[in-house]
């Protein structure tokens, strides 16, 4: 029975890749005759909806997307992107490399994902950018602590992502992810995607314990004014999601030591730049 029900869910989620392809394809081809749709960031948000219906996820959540804010969560797997993809028309940062990698860059970039090309003197170019797009009513979010971890806590915040909300004047909103079991709600196991697992293993995994839970919290937003240092801003997001998930500040989980799907590398500002830590989002 259980090796049927996981046939099934391999056989849907591939139909749902393929209505996705389908449906990217369609876009590429308006987009080159200068029509590109206005309901892609819709149609993303229902694709995510459809993605962890399949999968069997359950998703609760507490609080609201707040307008013009730039979204901030811990980030445990690659689970966070379609669990928090369906709550809204959100979009993601990634890494300009991204771009290139065969079909996953395509789909992203086709979806809405904004990528960050390396170079010195960004800030300000990238800054502009998510002011634009978050006046326009897009929501966008990034991943401050540069890596995946076990969901046991939360990995320090890369101070420099938050230059780019205190450059743009956006709010910021914290955003709390956890994993629970369906039978006791203790912490799951099998959803961080940690180590040096693979994404075909690790779905495999997922898909072989249904009955994921995921919790999400919209917490309420924080101001970025010029009086908050962007070191401060990271830090007082990181406190937000540690007490709305009533962690230890001091816990150290296991993290994954794979390049993350996105990270933004800033030009080195030597007042406040470590030496080692890429800041990454998804």
């Amino acid at each position: 029975m259980a090796y049927a029900r996981s046939l099934l869910t391999i056989l849907l989620i591939v139909a749902h890749l393929a209505t996705g392809t389908a449906i990217v394809v369609y876009i590429a081809l308006l987009s080159r005759l200068g029509r590109r749709p206005d309901w892609i960031s819709a149609a993303t948000r229902r694709w995510h909806r459809r993605l962890c219906v399949v999968l069997g996820l359950r998703i609760e959540v507490e609080g609201r997307l707040d307008p013009g804010c730039l979204l901030i969560g811990n980030h445990i797997s690659w689970l966070d992107i379609p669990a928090l993809g369906a709550q809204g028309e959100i979009g993601f940062l990634s890494k300009a490399e991204v771009r290139d990698w065969p079909l996953i860059g395509w789909l992203a970039e086709t979806a809405g994902t904004h990528f960050i090309e390396r170079g010195a003197n960004r800030i300000h170019e990238i800054s502009a950018m998510l002011h634009r797009r978050i006046a326009e009513g897009h929501t966008l979010m990034i991943f401050p602590e540069g890596t995946t971890s076990d969901g046991a806590g939360v990995l320090r915040f890369h101070p420099r992502l938050f230059a780019l909300a205190r450059e743009a004047r956006l709010g910021i909103q914290p955003v709390a992810i956890a994993y629970r079991r369906a039978a006791d709600g203790q912490r799951d196991t099998i959803a961080p995607f940690i180590g040096d697992d693979t994404l075909l293993a690790h779905l495999l995994r997922v898909i072989r314990h249904p009955g994921l839970t995921v919790e999400i919290r919209f917490l309420p937003p924080l101001p970025s004014g010029e009086d908050a240092s962007r070191r401060a801003l990271a830090e007082r997001a990181r406190s937000a999601i540690l007490d709305a998930l009533g962690m230890d500040p001091q816990a150290r989980p296991a993290r994954s030591e794979r390049p993350s799907p996105g990270p933004i590398p800033f030009p080195a500002q030597p007042e406040s730049m470590p030496a080692a830590g890429v800041p990454h989002v998804a």
